[in-house]
């Protein structure tokens, strides 16, 4: 509590951060691994499944990638719920298995087991029931005691801002971004945060089994997404980078994207969920077969329409909205949506529905005409007030169509 009052000054940050990184064991590696390790931390949003797609592309490139990830809580969704769609994927690895991952995958995406950084899991505790989780100085030794534990040389950030994400202002942004980086770097690790825009879904699909659909199938090379082409290519250029492997971003960016051009990318997902338990039959399916015959599916799938009328005289009004450009799609309301169907889990410890969630058949600057789906609910349940009116509340239309941004809005370097 005198922490969440008072605050910490950048000193004791450092002292608290690296105090909890030793807390539990540290990962241990290879001499000949040091110049490799890499990671990425992101602080949440809609429609994240950039993980998915980095870890393995890193690995392509000879990095390696120890990365500890986390469940999904509200409304951010959580990388490791999105890999357990897949049968047979395992998040508890022992150190054995994990140094086994990176040197036969080259990445590994697992959850934090009990002897690391025991200290973050009793403080979030302690944080949770005194309503003292918003603290800045707490929020950086959360996160970075855990990256300083994994033992990488380099990590980049992807701090989000927006409707969808814990951040709703640049300038707040920009402080955590700020704090983090400093902390890491302090403790000899070559940091850089990305802060990256999330008033809109990244991606097409919002909900765990989607989410891996949409990432295999941008690794299979069978879908583009621009928004998602950005932020992994340039998150993996900057490590590249930093680990002196490219001499400037631009560099580092095309070979990433190469990595997803070539197929290399998708060959490392393929060794990295063989090696976290995914049977090889079920790995080639889902890699290079029948996506459908490997991850769940939703009994429903009720298309959410345009009309030319006023929507309110619509005999279904919630499952509708006016024709026009898109100019505008809450994250908020597509996750709080999501959620209602069982996509994420608003307590710990809620069960998931991993087939549920959201696609979007449209996206911001699209034109959505008279009776033309601009979505779809993938549900087990049937569809309340709640869900239906949270989707038409999310989606903004204007006669002129607005201008797209990129989604990368600020680099923060050490």
């Amino acid at each position: 509590m005198a922490i969440f009052l008072n605050g910490l000054s950048s000193k004791e940050i450092v002292h608290l951060t690296q105090a909890m990184a030793t807390t539990g064991s540290l990962m241990e590696w290879p001499e000949e691994w040091k110049d490799t390790l890499v990671d990425k931390h992101s602080t949440g949003g809609v429609g994240d499944k950039i993980s998915l797609l980095l870890a393995p592309a890193l690995a392509a490139l000879g990095l390696k990638v120890p990365m500890i990830s986390g469940r999904g809580l509200g409304f951010t969704g959580g990388t490791l719920d999105k890999l357990e769609s897949i049968p047979g994927f395992r998040v508890s690895l022992s150190s054995s298995e994990m140094s086994n991952c990176l040197e036969k995958a080259g990445c590994f995406i697992a959850g934090q087991t009990d002897g690391f950084v025991p200290a973050d899991r009793r403080l979030y505790a302690l944080r949770d029931v005194t309503a003292t989780v918003d603290s800045l100085g707490l929020i950086t030794a959360s996160i970075i005691s855990k990256k300083a534990a994994e033992n990488i040389r380099a990590l980049v950030l992807d701090v989000k801002v927006g409707t969808g994400s814990y951040q709703k202002s640049l300038a707040d942004a920009k402080v955590l971004s700020k704090s983090l980086v400093s902390t890491a770097a302090n403790l000899k690790i070559s940091t850089t945060a990305i802060i990256s825009n999330m008033d809109a879904p990244l991606g097409k699909t919002i909900g765990n089994s989607l989410e891996v659909r949409e990432a295999v199938k941008i690794l299979r090379r069978e879908e583009h997404n621009n928004d998602i082409y950005e932020l992994v290519t340039t998150l993996g250029g900057i490590l590249l980078l930093s680990m002196n492997k490219v001499k400037t971003i631009d560099e580092g960016i095309a070979s990433l994207g190469e990595t997803l051009k070539d197929g290399r990318a998708l060959l490392k997902f393929e060794d990295m969920i063989k090696h976290q338990g995914v049977e090889e039959k079920t790995a080639r399916e889902l890699c290079h077969g029948c996506i459908d015959l490997v991850l769940p599916r939703a009994e429903h799938v009720t298309a959410v329409e345009a009309q030319s009328s006023d929507p309110i005289q619509i005999s279904r009004p919630n499952l509708v909205c006016p024709e026009g450009y898109i100019c505008g799609l809450d994250s908020l309301l597509i996750a709080k949506a999501c959620g209602n169907l069982g996509a994420s889990r608003f307590r710990a410890g809620d069960k998931l529905d991993l087939s549920a969630g959201f696609h979007l058949l449209k996206h911001v600057g699209d034109y959505v005409s008279k009776g033309e789906p601009w979505g779809e609910i993938h549900h087990n349940c049937s569809l309340s007030k709640d869900i239906s009116q949270l989707l038409a509340e999310s989606i903004s239309i204007s006669d002129e169509r607005q201008f797209v941004s990129k989604r990368v809005l600020e680099i923060i370097h050490s």
